[in-house]
């Protein structure tokens, strides 16, 4: 059915008069419940006039001095709109339309609610119009990022309550997240990293926290953050099963946004993890029956994870944001997993010079940080290391050596390196003629699964490393098989 131009134009943009009329009526009537509206602002009234009364409300508010029709009048007396709807006696008017004020929440809200289905119509006729007019250089993949960001802000416009919390209310909420850690054991109080240790180390990822996750290329950054957005997903699934809430469960349903490798070859790693085969091989399609058994088997497990999978190229800060907020809203997202930090674009990246890219890391960094916040679900980001590791007698990496670290180090809760002695001290094998090849040989058998977790910073807790077992075979992190985990080393340096 095609809509005729004039009925399209005849229709009015959403809003209620009589609420309004109400809404400042209950203010001059008392202006105490101007306290309670703290999500109102002028800008949400329809009616011109009634934006102004409002500013003038809240000015007067402000200075301590009382918003009644008298007080108000003379900085009307010279105001042509409100002289179009009876002049200053329309002040006294707005008065006897007074509400209960036990219900001016409510109202505020339907006045908002009206601004916000017009900021909608807006958005909906600017991307009419960019889309008949865009510059050629505009792709239409920059158009949609451009209205989700709108729609996120507007979005987040709302969901964001502002305003001071009682210090009862905020001493409820860490009673409860006390309660919950006391429930664990004293070992996991947020999202579970599949590792003992780790656990016991940090209390596994919180929610609201950017926890950053470095290494030198080899290490088995991908991997580490694999096997944990794995260990989450199952264990959530494991949860649910056995008639355990998603509210307390320690797992997680995971977002996992792959920029570096593609969804198909996550999910060859997972099925390397776990049927025991190797991935090298899976990816060459060399197993026998019985391999292809296990793996089949593993896939069926599988498929009943809740783990998604995003491997959009050059993704940038604003399209992930509505892609985790999309996903947070259909499945409840719990975890998110970004491969790699580096490979994100900030949102108006196109055209900036290379030196300006310590500062759109730092966008980056702040953006992953405000989307922890305002979905309250960890995020891991992984993040490359500088060059000068190598240039060390001592590989383990530093803080200081986080690749164009601008704020990343600042925005993160907690840094966590990993680093494999055994990936140096193959590239130091010397000739097998050589009288230290035995004692080459010998070490690197001891130190083939040995892999070292150290959590360089930690907001809310001890630093310190923790060991585990790399396995190169299915590239997954693992408990050492004597795994203690009252064996703690702390930092010394």
């Amino acid at each position: 059915m095609n809509i005729q131009p004039d009925i399209l134009e005849s229709r009015k943009p959403p809003h209620s008069i009589e609420a309004e009329q109400a809404l400042l009526g209950a203010m001059l009537m008392n202006n105490d419940v101007v306290d309670r509206l703290h999500f109102l602002s002028p800008h949400h009234f329809f009616e011109a006039v009634h934006e102004r009364i409002y500013e003038h409300v809240l000015v007067m508010r402000e200075k301590l001095q009382t918003a009644s029709p008298i007080t108000l009048k003379p900085f009307f007396e010279s105001d042509e709109a409100l002289a179009e709807v009876g002049g200053a006696a329309y002040l006294g008017k707005l008065a006897t339309s007074a509400v209960n004020i036990f219900n001016i929440e409510e109202l505020a809200q339907l006045v908002v609610d009206m601004h916000d289905r017009r900021q909608l119509i807006n958005i909906g006729e600017e991307m009419v119009n960019t889309a008949y007019e865009a510059d050629i250089d505009i792709s239409a993949n920059d158009q949609i990022e451009g209205s989700e960001q709108r729609l996120f802000d507007l979005s987040e416009k709302r969901d964001v309550e502002g305003g001071f919390k009682s210090f009862s209310a905020s001493m409820t909420e860490a009673i409860d997240l006390i309660e919950k850690a006391r429930k664990s054991g004293g070992k996991v109080s947020g999202k579970t990293t599949g590792l003992r240790l780790l656990n016991h180390k940090i209390g596994g990822f919180h929610d609201s926290d950017l926890i950053v996750l470095a290494g030198r290329p080899g290490m088995g950054k991908s991997a580490l953050a694999t096997s944990v957005g794995f260990y989450c997903a199952q264990a959530l699934r494991r949860d649910l099963d056995d008639g355990v809430s998603a509210e307390d469960s320690r797992g997680a349903v995971v977002g996992f946004f792959s920029l570096e490798m593609s969804a198909d070859q996550l999910a060859t790693r997972i099925l390397s993890q776990q049927s025991a085969v190797s991935s090298e091989e899976l990816r060459k399609g060399n197993i026998n029956t019985e391999e292809f058994q296990r793996v089949a088997a593993a896939s069926t497990r599988l498929q009943e994870l809740p783990f998604f999978i995003d491997d959009t190229p050059g993704l940038s800060i604003a399209a992930l944001r509505a892609r985790a907020r999309r996903l947070h809203r259909r499945h409840n997202l719990g975890l998110i997993v970004v491969d790699y930090l580096q490979l994100l674009q900030a949102t108006n990246s196109k055209g900036r010079q290379p030196e300006n890219r310590v500062q759109e890391i730092s966008e980056i960094t702040r953006g992953l940080k405000n989307i922890a916040k305002s979905l309250r679900v960890p995020v891991i980001a992984l993040s490359q290391l500088s060059r000068a590791v190598e240039q060390r007698e001592d590989k383990k990496p530093q803080l200081a050596d986080l690749r164009e670290s601008g704020t990343i180090e600042q925005d993160a809760d907690i840094v966590l390196f990993i680093y494999r002695e055994a990936y140096y001290h193959m590239r130091k094998k010397p000739d097998e003629a050589d009288d230290s090849f035995i004692d080459w040989q010998k070490k690197a058998i001891d130190i083939e699964e040995h892999a070292e977790i150290d959590v360089a910073k930690h907001r809310h807790g001890a630093t310190g490393s923790v060991k585990v077992r790399f396995n190169a075979q299915s590239a997954a992190f693992e408990d050492l098989p004597d795994a203690d985990p009252n064996y703690l080393p702390e930092r010394t340096r």
